[in-house]
């Protein structure tokens, strides 16, 4: 009688199968964190515009000697506007755009309705 050799060539499906849990529980792991680095850089973004547009709203006010201006004046492409078109970041809208001698303050919200107020 012949007797056929195995190959021991091939996994288990113990082995894909444990190999598998560990991959799950990496990811498990990791996408929550690359959700939270990617919800800071937006914010961190966000920030980053509304400082742009404090700063040239202040230097509008000082050239222009005016106590008020609208944030849609300072925008555009050409070089008597004092500030380039912002990029949205997370579809966020930039309203509330508060000027006088003592502060500036600006407002932003976003697709999931999270408000950030920046004072300058």
């Amino acid at each position: 009688m012949k007797t056929q050799q195995r190959s021991a060539g091939g996994f288990t499906l113990v082995e894909i199968m444990v190999v598998t849990v560990i991959i799950g529980m990496l990811a498990a792991i990791a996408i929550p964190a690359f959700y939270k680095i990617r919800s800071d850089a937006r914010a961190k973004a966000i920030t980053n515009n509304l400082r742009q547009i404090a700063g040239a709203a202040q230097q509008y006010i000082l050239e222009q000697g005016v106590s008020e201006v609208a944030e849609t004046l300072l925008e555009g492409t050409t070089s008597s506007n004092y500030l380039r078109p912002i990029q949205q970041i997370n579809g966020e809208t930039y309203s509330g755009l508060i000027v006088n001698s003592t502060t500036t303050q600006i407002s932003t919200s976003e697709n999931d309705a999270s408000v950030v107020t920046f004072n300058f």
